[in-house]
């Protein structure tokens, strides 16, 4: 928010520099920005008068002319602005006079006529950017005076960086009402008249869209006088809070909505076909906005439309169609009040970026409407003349903002603060800020004013009472704390652990979006529906991500593009899915890893990680929280990974992660030229291990046992171990799987597996005939169960 100083003093004068006053806001919570010169720096430039003007014998495009200044009643200057006309006023750089690029101004000959002076642009002073001739000035402005002073030039101009709560400090209004608070001087307000009506003339207003659009008023002002310059002071308050100049019906439009807050629009009413309608776009319907820019409007943004066509994008921007021009007599004035969530994001959806959607975004006073439009019609009768109309105000109250009163407890104050600050301070501060405070028991009832969004409960009221007072004002003080001894359940994981885990074993954590594109979402989950996101900030980023996957890989895509070979990720984050009950959000662990298994050395000889590296990884992970007889890992066919190298992983029957390779027309599709393997587990299924227990330490040798089985191809080695174990001899402490055998001695479809047994009792030494019991028992289980022998 930019503005004048001078413009703000006008409202409150506080009597303190124009520093004390920025120190003062920014310690308040109005961050100032910056403070620059409402000018650049010049002098002895005045207020000229233009006598007559002659062509230049030797140039076509310089003109003689002759200056009054004030002192000397006929300079001849040489000009070369083609908006030069006799009896013209105009700035004028004496001999002598430095402009703000460092020229100094001396008596000089062009084409070989003698020139005393030079006649300014805007731009040649540093009051734009751009001009297209000689900067006119107002018929009364005093000839021969300062243009620093008729302009009161030396301003300063303060940027203020707001928070998105303080909406209402988006004009001078709120910030005059700051000041005076903070200052506790008088506010000055313009007195606002209501404009008695001259003319009959109404436009029919419907408002389709109540919700959006709880109130809407308007006003029909005929016969102005279209040809009128805005007044110099208007557009310089214009220019130094960063708008330029347009016309004197849109320049006013503007003021009122720096001045008091209230975004307004106006409309050639001779363009209007029927009357006013508030209502949704159809899908695909055409605007022409004030930009230029033709837009194909998206179902559900709110409008305004008359009974032909879309005129503008409500609270965002006009249309072309029905803007005011140099040819336009009849305007319609609008002041609405649209509900915060409508307009929210809509403008970022169309590219766009206003002042008016900036403010309808973080919410405007709703009832400031009626006296905007008596504000714009008093400006606008005194500019541009005309008859206006009555004035037409639309409410729908059921729809409007409510403002419940708040409970302001003064012991509340004490304790948040930690300051003593008296009753009838705080009272007196609330109401200033435009709140109703209304005493009760050991505190306040508090009713924020309508134009204060952000105050909604007890801290926000607090909230204000200390920043008025003023935080450097509060006593620092060190508080008493008495920690309280929190129950820890001792089989928790906690996540800084599962974390510490992957990064010994040489993963790096990663962090990706949430939001991936579309077709990504497809690549991996073609049978699932993404939730896609309402405002995207790209088309890349139009989905919820429903796994971890995608970010990682192409996480792992950027890497090898930079010539790392060796990558071994990790993320956790929240995976989106549309389920029965709503979206689900559920917290996931996820890795990738690819490249060699080892890092460079000599001591081993380099080969690419495999499936079984992986599993590894999950086992250790899942070693936290299981037992390894709970778990299994089942093959399986997944669309995102390879067919032959993909495995659920199940607890107990539940799926809780899945593993394998990435499928080769997904690492085809995603750029890798390499083998990338992937894991995803469910957090929830890894934050409860088991508890640790005390279990006695055999004082007995073991005795090892190896024998080799021979089982059929599609028996697995984790169904081989599961029926051994189902034996449920205690005696056999470990089970190790050492060899897999296939080929002579062994019948076609079947294998071998060696298996490392380890039997060991706590009481005493176990002889060879119990072995030998308990190893009988189990090859008959293995051969009951699974049609598995003893290799001979």
């Amino acid at each position: 928010m930019k503005f004048s100083e001078a413009w703000l003093r006008q409202w409150v004068d506080p009597p303190m520099s124009t520093q004390a006053l920025a120190n003062r806001l920014t310690m308040a919570g109005l961050e100032v920005d910056n403070l620059t010169p409402a000018a650049p720096p010049f002098s002895e430039v005045v207020v000229a008068h233009v006598l007559d003007v002659a062509p230049h014998p030797e140039s076509d495009h310089l003109t003689i002319c002759r200056v009054d200044d004030g002192i000397e009643r006929s300079l001849q200057v040489v000009c070369g602005a083609s908006n030069v006309e006799p009896q013209m006023l105009a700035p004028f750089a004496r001999i002598g006079a430095r402009l703000p690029d460092g020229a100094e101004i001396k008596k000089t000959t062009m084409r070989g006529v003698e020139s005393l002076g030079m006649l300014c642009s805007a731009r040649d002073l540093g009051l734009a950017e751009t001009s297209t001739g000689l900067m006119a000035l107002p018929a009364d402005a005093p000839i021969g005076r300062s243009l620093r002073d008729y302009l009161r030039l030396d301003d300063t101009v303060v940027d203020v960086d707001l928070t998105p709560n303080r909406a209402d400090c988006l004009s001078i209004a709120g910030i005059a009402r700051e000041v005076a608070t903070l200052t506790e001087t008088p506010l000055r307000a313009p007195t606002i008249t209501s404009i008695k009506a001259v003319a009959d003339d109404t436009l029919p207003v419907s408002i389709e869209r109540q919700y959006d659009c709880p109130r809407y008023v308007g006003r029909v002002i005929r016969s102005i006088m279209p040809n009128v310059a805005t007044p110099l002071w208007l557009q310089e308050r214009l220019r130094r809070a960063g708008l330029r100049s347009i016309n004197p019906v849109v320049d006013v439009t503007n003021y009122v909505m720096l001045e008091l807050g209230q975004p307004m629009h106006a409309f050639d009413l001779g363009q209007l076909r029927g009357g006013i309608r508030v209502r949704h776009a159809r899908e695909d319907e055409p605007i022409t906005l004030l930009d230029g820019q033709r837009v194909a409007l998206n179902a559900g943004t709110l409008v305004i439309a008359d009974h032909a066509r879309v005129l503008a994008l409500a609270g965002i921007m006009g249309g072309q169609d029905s803007a005011v021009g140099a040819s336009t007599r009849d305007i319609f004035l609008e002041s609405a009040f649209f509900t915060p969530r409508t307009i929210t994001g809509k403008a970022r959806a169309y590219g766009l970026s206003t002042e008016s959607s900036h403010r309808f975004e973080r919410g405007v006073d709703p009832n400031l409407q009626a006296q905007a439009v008596e504000r714009a019609t008093g400006l606008l009768l005194e500019i541009v003349g005309g008859q206006p109309g009555p004035v037409i105000d639309i409410l729908h109250s059921e729809h409007m903002p409510p403002r419940p009163a708040i409970a302001l407890r003064y012991a509340w104050v004490k304790r948040l603060l930690g300051a003593a600050i008296p009753p009838d301070y705080i009272v007196r501060t609330l109401t200033s800020l435009g709140c109703r405070a209304e005493q009760r028991s050991a505190g306040l009832a508090v009713t924020p004013p309508t134009f204060r969004f952000d105050l909604g409960i007890e801290a926000d009221l607090i909230e204000e009472v200390g920043r008025i007072y003023g935080y450097d004002r509060l006593p620092a003080s060190t508080r008493s704390h008495c920690p309280v001894m929190r129950q820890q359940p001792e089989a928790k994981v906690p996540l800084k652990r599962l974390r510490a885990l992957l990064v010994d074993r040489g993963y790096y954590e990663a962090v990706t979006y949430s939001f991936i594109d579309e077709d990504t979402h497809y690549l991996f989950n073609p049978e699932l529906r993404p939730r896609r996101v309402t405002n995207p900030i790209s088309a890349d980023l139009a989905v919820m991500r429903s796994s971890l996957w995608p970010g990682l890989i192409k996480a792992v895509q950027y890497n090898l593009n930079r010539q790392q070979t060796r990558i071994r990720l990790f993320e956790t984050g929240l995976q989106f899915v549309d389920g029965e009950h709503g979206l689900q959000q559920m917290p996931m662990l996820a890795a990738v890893s690819t490249g060699d298994a080892l890092p460079e050395q000599w001591g081993a000889v380099p080969r690419e990680v495999d499936f079984y590296d992986i599993k590894g990884d999950v086992e250790a992970l899942l070693g936290l929280a299981f037992a390894s007889k709970h778990l299994r890992f089942e093959a399986e066919s997944y669309p995102a990974l390879h067919p032959g190298q993909c495995a659920r992983i199940m607890h107990n029957g539940q799926l809780i992660g899945r593993l394998g390779a990435l499928h080769p027309q997904v690492e085809q599709s995603m750029g890798l030229n390499r083998r990338v393997f992937v894991f995803e587990l469910k957090l929830g299924a890894l934050d409860c291990g088991p508890v640790s227990r005390f279990q006695e330490v055999s004082k007995f040798p073991a005795i090892r046992r190896d024998i080799a089985v021979v089982v059929d191809d599609s028996i697995t080695a984790a169904q081989v171990k599961e029926c051994i174990l189902s034996v449920g001899d205690d005696r056999l402490r470990d089970l190790d799987i050492f060899d897999i055998y296939r080929g002579e001695g062994v019948p076609e479809g079947r294998k071998s597996l060696a298996l490392g047994l380890i039997l060991q009792d706590l009481t005493r030494t176990l002889h060879d005939e119990e072995v030998t019991t308990i190893l009988s028992q189990i090859v008959a289980k293995l051969r009951q169960t699974l049609g598995g022998s003893l290799r001979e």
